[in-house]
């Protein structure tokens, strides 16, 4: 008989968030008990908060699952960005912060995601890492109820907890903005909190609404169609049409200004779990959290951060593939079948060659779009541990986590997201800070004498760059001749619970 291990208490001391109190094994006797180890730039560890949150929700009165954060970079250890992590994500469990990797340590885990399955007795019963696991725990914990009613030993009642979102609800205009895009009929915003779309001139007078503000996946005029958590996007100024990346939908939208329709021309609104090259008709395959988009001509490529890919869509056959990228998550370059990526999060172009943010090695990538086709580090360590904060050249580079690119005039523009700065790359590799100091904030200015927090999306018109700042819920202006950032006001923008829309 193979010997039940108690599991290792949990600590008291650290930093606990979404409860007013730390919780215990001992306390919650009686209860089962997932611990889910995560980090929350962890594509995975995201992908499986939606079952989570359907167990939290199937067995209210006899599951408590509590997320161990165990940070992989240095800006996760920090609370307050956990804290935003929590409320960006919408988790609704207590959160608690695993300084120095203790618990981990203490519960033998080897990955991000690992789930450990604790008994109502207080006995730890299995251990699953990665993802797709909804059906193999709503089994485990079913026939875990089960036994331990027939025991007694089980304790039905709900758990009320003090949840972050209610301490600091989301009532800003814009809630998280994941992206944004800069065009010659406006300024597109992905106000990926509040899942739809803004669209504004440059003044900051509002044009377009485009999607209910609750998240769904439903297609139709403005005001019926529903996103979840949209990134990325790419404008059609011939056609009017804007391209989306809805990333926590796995699918890819059309938003048709003339018509003021959104249609679904890619995925199956399922997450895939394949991650071999391959593809397929666009409504016909399924895709895996979609982040940021670019279009050349009549393709798309997409930045395909769950299988660590970057895809294609022929916008006239509807026929969406792999371009790059064996699925493996690592930095390998060569040839567009032999090379790996590492959570692709942003995507920009010269024409030539696709500029990547790979976001999990902290790299810039380039990626042939005409022959040769070969993929090549520009800057960055391309190790999943090797990240920092250091100008210079090539491989001595080091960022943090970067999540956004913008090509304009010759250069690739940054957003270090997890350094909240704004870099300069040029073509061979060379990387300088031009905007922010380094600690996160919200500060006007010029220069490095300003303040970002996790910015996370960049795009250039005219003499303009605009960010995506998405911790501070605002989008920044950056006059390229002077480099003086301001922060844009929306008039008569508020959050979707909040006021009645203008009829726009």
């Amino acid at each position: 008989m193979i010997p039940r291990v108690r599991a290792p208490e949990l600590p008291q001391n650290y930093s606990w968030l979404n409860t007013d109190k730390p919780l215990s094994i001992k306390q919650l006797k009686g209860r089962v008990i997932i611990l889910d180890f995560w980090t929350y730039c962890c594509i995975n560890c995201l992908h499986i908060l939606p079952n989570l949150k359907y167990l939290e929700q199937k067995y209210k009165d006899s599951l408590t699952v509590i997320g161990v954060h165990s940070a992989k970079f240095d800006n996760e250890k920090e609370i307050e960005n956990i804290r935003q992590a929590i409320l960006r994500y919408d988790i609704e469990h207590p959160v608690v912060v695993d300084d120095g990797f203790r618990v981990w340590e203490e519960y033998a885990v080897r990955a991000w995601p690992t789930l450990i399955i604790i008994d109502p007795e207080g006995y730890v019963i299995g251990q699953i890492s990665g993802e797709g696991s909804r059906d193999t725990l709503d089994e485990l914990i079913q026939k875990l109820i089960q036994q331990h009613r027939e025991k007694g030993t089980i304790n039905f009642q709900e758990f009320s907890l003090t949840l972050e979102k209610q301490r600091q609800p989301l009532i800003t205009p814009l809630a998280f903005p994941g992206k944004v895009l800069a065009t010659p009929v406006g300024l597109f915003i992905a106000d990926s909190g509040h899942h739809r779309l803004v669209m504004s001139n440059f003044d900051g007078e509002i044009l377009h609404l485009i999607g209910t503000g609750k998240s769904g996946l439903t297609d139709g005029s403005f005001n019926k169609a529903q996103f979840f958590a949209p990134q990325g996007m790419a404008f059609d100024a011939e056609n009017q049409i804007l391209y989306v990346a809805d990333t926590e939908n796995h699918a890819l939208r059309r938003v048709d200004l003339k018509r003021q329709v959104v249609e679904t021309i890619a995925g199956t609104g399922k997450q895939s779990h394949n991650i071999r090259p391959h593809g397929g008709a666009g409504l016909q395959t399924a895709l895996n959290s979609p982040w940021d988009l670019v279009k050349v001509g009549n393709t798309l490529f997409i930045a395909m951060a769950g299988p660590h890919q970057i895809w294609q869509m022929d916008l006239e056959t509807g026929i969406v593939k792999t371009y790059a990228g064996i699925g493996a998550e690592a930095c390998v370059d060569g040839s567009l079948t032999e090379s790996a990526f590492a959570q692709p999060s942003g995507i920009t172009t010269d024409g030539k060659e696709l500029y990547i943010a790979d976001s999990e090695v902290s790299s810039i990538r380039g990626v042939g779009i005409v022959e040769p086709y070969q993929v090549r580090t520009i800057c960055g360590s391309g190790g999943l541990f090797g990240f920092g904060d250091v100008d210079g050249e090539g491989e001595d580079v080091r960022l943090q986590h970067c999540l956004g690119v913008e090509y304009d005039h010759n250069y690739v523009w940054v957003a270090d997201t997890y350094n909240h700065k704004i870099k300069l790359v040029s073509s061979s590799g060379n990387c300088q800070t031009v905007l922010g100091d380094g600690s996160a904030g919200l500060q006007d200015g010029q220069g490095k004498n300003t303040r970002f927090f996790e910015p996370s999306g960049l795009s250039a018109v005219g003499s303009y760059l605009y960010i995506a700042d998405t911790n501070n819920h605002v989008i920044r202006r950056v006059n390229l001749e002077t480099f003086e950032v301001t922060t844009l006001q929306f008039s008569g923008l508020c959050a979707p619970d909040v006021c009645i829309p203008p009829n726009l």
